[in-house]
């Protein structure tokens, strides 16, 4: 069985100790759940409590976090959900 691999990682601290970090991996294969083939996490985060996530974890598949709200989430392209996201 051939292993995710990653295909991008960054990580930014802000100086005002925000934090953005924007993890892909391209899965060996497609799955129901994941019909693009990729795994994904993109995160915000300040100090003041503010948080934003895009991820596709197992058993919910693609959806965004909104501070304490989390709203399901259509997956495109790699680029729109960057853009999204920013």
């Amino acid at each position: 069985m051939t292993e995710a691999r990653l295909i991008y990682r960054s990580k930014l601290i802000y100086p005002d100790r925000a934090i953005r970090e924007m993890v892909i991996w391209q899965l060996p294969e497609k799955t129901p759940e994941g019909p693009h083939g990729l795994k994904y996490r993109l995160y915000f985060g300040d100090l003041k409590g503010n948080c934003v996530r895009y991820d596709n974890e197992t058993g919910k598949g693609d959806h965004r976090h909104l501070n304490d709200k989390e709203e399901p989430y259509n997956f495109t392209t790699v680029e729109k959900l960057v853009a999204d996201f920013q």
